[in-house]
């Protein structure tokens, strides 16, 4: 039996998709996608979490481009005021710590999905997402935590020139329709 692969762990295929082994016998490694496809690999042709997140993998590096250079960082849906949309991020993140974190990781999640590299949106960095995040336009940075609070982004720039209690309220009922997974991404290493 493998010493480095078991039942129960997650793998990853040269393509980047991931699967759970489920036998190892002889070099060769019974897997079962996230859609329940069962495959089989030789024992070579796989990496652990640990192996694929040391590799320099051209693909999840090219996704970080790929963010990078999407429409939705690159241009704004309405023009708004860039000082009051600084505001509004700041006021944001002071009442709701890992706000903008959360947003940031949502949009890339989001991008990934539409770009079908979905099974790399499991492995996205929180750090990195951030980093993209704040590299864009104010406008756009706004624009984006609008939508993951579901709610106009006139609205909420608008709001930044009110007191924190509106703001709280407004994060409050826009994180209402994440549920638990605020709570659970806010608990998660930043790595």
């Amino acid at each position: 039996m493998s010493t480095r692969l078991h039942p129960g762990q997650t793998v990853y295929a040269k393509d980047g998709k991931s699967y759970v082994v489920e036998a190892v016998e002889g070099g060769t490694v019974y897997c079962a996608s996230i859609n329940g496809a069962e495959m089989e690999f030789p024992e070579s042709g796989l990496a652990t979490e640990a192996e694929w997140a040391a590799r320099a993998d051209g693909r999840r590096d090219a996704s970080y481009t790929k963010l990078r250079q999407s429409r939705v960082y690159t241009t704004a849906a309405r023009k708004l005021d860039p000082d009051l949309c600084h505001q509004l991020l700041t006021k944001a993140e002071n009442v709701s710590p890992g706000l903008i974190d959360f947003a940031a990781y949502i949009t890339a999640q989001r991008i990934l999905v539409e770009n079908k590299d979905t099974e790399l949106a499991a492995t996205l960095s929180i750090v990195k997402a951030r980093n993209i995040f704040d590299a864009a336009k104010p406008e756009v940075r706004a624009g984006l935590l609008a939508t993951v609070l579901s709610t106009g982004a006139d609205s909420l720039v608008n709001a930044a020139k009110l007191g924190d209690n509106l703001m709280r309220a407004l994060v409050e009922k826009g994180l209402a329709a994440h549920g638990q997974a605020f709570e659970d991404f806010i608990d998660r290493p930043r790595k």
